[in-house]
């Protein structure tokens, strides 16, 4: 097993450190890869980033502790990912090109031809300080799965990662991300298939399997417990809320950053071809093993729900399996580790810090910086991964979302705006979760983006201005 998971370590970490051969030494190449990744490398790599160790650890956990009703949270997710990107995708990779900007809130600042200086350094601040707190998320996940399955210090986990990511990220910024991104995600997916045929069998078939779920009170319910709503229209609801949760990929920088990578918005249908099909594929896969976990480690009150994935490898796998699902594991937290540390490391050199770090060495060292909070922020967290990914998740798709939709459908805001927008939309979702404890109802993410959206509305409305015209309220 420890062989086989090491085996999988060195060859993620060579394949992103041999990206140092392709580096040109610029900001753009370190932070965009030149913008010239071909189609297939760039759907790859935002399924391994987007899926990571929430898929893993936290998607699992939830499924385990829900049942069947967590099929609206894989449907809603899904739905809202495809229709934020049928507009929005395109839109920020050719404004890439023709901003010649080298972070996420540098386009969106500059989009429509005038620098918005002040947002971007609020944008700059907000996304080192959420997408920081994702980093640990993810070092906390490849911690948990460590700690079952070679029996390691809870704390080692997050600091083999950290120096893991900070290895291949320090030679070749996201060119090396995307890189091992790619080899991840068939790892992923490989890892994850295994699993669900092998559970599945252990438990006499689908048929078999279906039936002892229904043993256990509302496990095959449609709807969960915890809705606004009874039946079907709190289901609705309750999807709705998650398609939100999917529409908010549009404002996750290390996501979007893989698109805006892109060698030829013409070529994005192919970029997203690969990404739907491998996303649904492996959502569905790790949804099925969530249920099933719930049959085969019956006791949901004696272990952390999160820690399914890795004890059920344990107990159906040979050691060889278990490091292959182990490095899965680590494939995924990895890989959005990464994508996370360097999206904070442009956000501090190229939004926060004035734009004249151009040299390779600095941008390097605000990388190692970066990944070291992020380690000492794992070490010290109590929340769980689900918890605490949502929660960035919600808060930087307030954020930046609703600017992201205005700006793709030919909307052109004033700074004043753009700053409103983006606090009133993340201080609504935090709001949501924090004082009025809707979140477990209705995903926090669904108001704040509609309270951002609303925010133009109502400038449009009092301005009288006509869509696409600049709005000076």
């Amino acid at each position: 097993m420890l062989l086989s998971f090491l085996f999988f370590l060195a060859l993620f970490a060579a394949i992103g450190v041999s990206s140092y051969l392709r580096s040109r030494g610029t900001k753009k190449d370190y932070y965009l890869a030149s913008s010239d990744v071909p189609p297939f490398l760039v759907g790859l790599s935002a399924v391994a980033t987007n899926n990571s160790g929430y898929m893993f650890i936290g998607v699992i956990g939830y499924t385990y502790a829900t049942g069947l009703a967590s099929i609206w949270l894989m449907v809603g997710w899904i739905l809202g990912d495809f229709l934020g990107s049928m507009w929005v995708h395109r839109s920020l990779c050719r404004a890439t090109r023709e901003t010649g900007e080298s972070s996420y809130a540098g386009v969106i600042s500059y989009w429509g031809g005038s620098r918005f200086a002040t947002w971007q350094r609020l944008a700059g601040v907000l996304a080192l300080m959420f997408l920081l707190a994702y980093a640990s998320a993810q070092l906390v996940a490849g911690s948990k799965a460590l700690y079952v399955l070679l029996d390691l210090p809870i704390w080692s986990g997050a600091v083999i990662g950290g120096v893991i990511v900070a290895a291949y990220c320090l030679a070749g910024g996201i060119r090396a991300s995307i890189w091992t991104d790619a080899a991840q995600s068939f790892v992923m997916i490989i890892a994850m298939a295994i699993l669900l045929v092998t559970a599945t069998q252990s438990v006499g078939g689908l048929g078999a399997a279906w039936s002892q779920m229904g043993e256990v009170d509302g496990f095959l319910d449609w709807y969960p417990d915890n809705m606004l709503l009874p039946g079907l229209a709190g289901g609705i609801v309750f999807a709705i809320g998650w398609l939100f949760a999917g529409l908010s990929v549009i404002g996750q920088p290390h996501v979007m950053v893989r698109f805006m990578a892109l060698q030829d918005e013409n070529r994005m249908l192919h970029a997203r071809c690969w990404y739907y099909l491998w996303f649904t594929a492996f959502y569905f896969m790790a949804t099925g093993v969530g249920m099933l976990a719930r049959i085969m480690l019956s006791d949901p009150g004696s272990f952390d729900a999160e820690l399914a994935l890795p004890m059920m490898a344990q107990q159906l796998l040979s050691p060889v399996l278990v490091g292959l699902i182990l490095a899965g594991v680590f494939a995924a937290t990895m890989s959005t580790a990464d994508s996370l540390v360097l999206s904070c490391s442009a956000a501090l050199t190229h939004d926060i810090i004035p734009h004249n770090i151009e040299r390779t060495w600095m941008l390097k060292a605000a990388t190692l910086a970066i990944t070291v909070a992020a380690v000492g922020w794992a070490l010290l967290n109590k929340q769980s991964v689900f918890s605490l990914v949502v929660m960035s998740w919600s808060a930087l798709a307030s954020a930046f979302a609703p600017l992201l939709i205005v700006l793709a459908l030919g909307g052109r805001p004033s700074e004043r705006v753009y700053i409103v927008m983006s606090i009133v939309g993340l201080a609504t979702a935090l709001l949501w979760r924090y004082g009025l404890g809707w979140h477990s109802h209705i995903y926090e993410g669904m108001p704040g983006i509609l309270a951002g959206l609303a925010v133009y509305g109502g400038s449009r409305l009092l301005e009288r201005a006509p869509l696409g015209t600049e709005v000076r309220a």
